[in-house]
């Protein structure tokens, strides 16, 4: 198993064997649409302990046939639509971290996102960038998923009737006009949480749709299986929570979601008191990952790069001016997400650019 590290740091030991936990979706381990640190945890676990946790769609609903089999339908039918709130995500947990303080780092190795369903869902939102230029209509396009060949195809569109409002909204789509929509295009699916992360500091209920410190809806496709995540911790036992599952999405998200699917997720928890970093930082084998947020787009990018000069020259050990001059020549800027109300921008550094990693 690889192990993700940061540069000129070392991952916590661990003195009591890896344990596998098991974490299934039911109404009793799910929150629906918020991060909250009065929330009890609904599982336990050491540093090093590795966790199978089933990740639910908010968007089954949009085909109930095709994306809910009897554990889903039950979620759906038992959370009342009143408690979905302030956010619209389905999340399971939150996981209490043994140890786990505010100013740790928790270390996040994602090793596997299997889909549960051979379907996803795209929403084209009343959040979506241009909803506007489509008279204000919205849209689902339903995705079949080939297995074989890891990619995706339209499987029918259709338009929704009035406006999509509720999370877990169940539509009646053997009774929808089913439409057939991008004939012969296929799409590479990539497996990979839109959401995830620990309770923030605050009192009350902080919703999933804004990515922050704490992780959230960051939205980047490339928080999948191989990637390793670093959140900063909050609160004690960092109450960690997943949702959001998607199976392809491209940078900006521009029509409101992705293609929002049900996964199974095998990962890792370590947790991290060597070093602490500003905000959720994204370790693939091929690049390091920046993210910055604000409900400004320019925003966004200035603190992304912040963070970035941060991270050059506290964990590469560069000198800021030769860090600013990487960036520029190096590093790629793209726009996460704009769909979110704070929007989001990462940056990629390529590792391969760097000699051996300092000692």
């Amino acid at each position: 198993m690889a192990h993700a590290v940061i540069p000129g740091s070392k991952a916590t030991a661990h003195a009591h064997p890896t344990a596998l936990h098991l974490l299934r979706a039911t109404p009793e381990t799910c929150h629906w649409g918020y991060f909250d640190p009065a929330l009890a945890p609904v599982l336990t676990v050491k540093s090093g302990d590795l966790v199978q946790v089933e990740a639910v769609t908010h968007h089954a609903g949009d085909a109930p046939d095709i994306m809910m089999d009897d554990a889903v339908r039950h979620i759906y039918n038992t959370i009342p639509e009143a408690d979905r709130n302030p956010g619209v995500h389905l999340m399971t947990g939150p996981i209490y971290v043994e140890g786990a303080k505010p100013g740790d780092m928790l270390e996040v190795r994602y090793l596997r996102m299997t889909p549960r369903f051979d379907y996803g869902s795209n929403l084209a939102a009343n959040w979506g960038h241009l909803h506007k230029e489509f008279d204000e209509k919205e849209r689902v396009t339903i995705y079949r998923l080939d297995r074989a060949t890891h990619q995706a195809e339209a499987f029918y569109a259709y338009d929704y009737p009035g406006k999509y409002e509720t999370p877990g909204k169940i539509t009646n789509c053997p009774e929808c006009d089913r439409q057939t929509a991008l004939n012969g295009v296929r799409v590479p699916v990539r497996p990979h949480l839109g959401t995830a992360g620990v309770a923030p500091d605050v009192e009350g209920r902080v919703s999933t749709i804004p990515p922050g410190a704490h992780g959230g809806n960051i939205d980047n496709w490339r928080i999948g299986a191989g990637a390793t995540m670093f959140y900063p911790v909050a609160v004690d036992g960092a109450l960690f929570s997943v949702g959001d599952p998607h199976i392809s999405q491209g940078d900006g998200e521009i029509s409101g979601t992705a293609i929002e699917a049900s996964l199974d997720v095998l990962f890792q928890i370590v947790l991290r008191k060597d070093f602490e970093f500003p905000s959720p930082l994204l370790e693939t084998p091929k690049y390091w990952i920046v993210h910055g947020f604000d409900e400004d787009l320019d925003n966004a990018m200035r603190n992304a790069s912040l963070d970035m000069l941060k991270f050059l020259h506290e964990e590469r050990n560069l000198s800021k001016n030769d860090a600013y001059s990487l960036m520029s020549v190096s590093a790629d800027f793209t726009v996460t997400q704009v769909v979110d109300g704070r929007q989001g921008v990462h940056v990629r550094m390529p590792r391969s650019i760097f000699p051996t990693e300092k000692k």
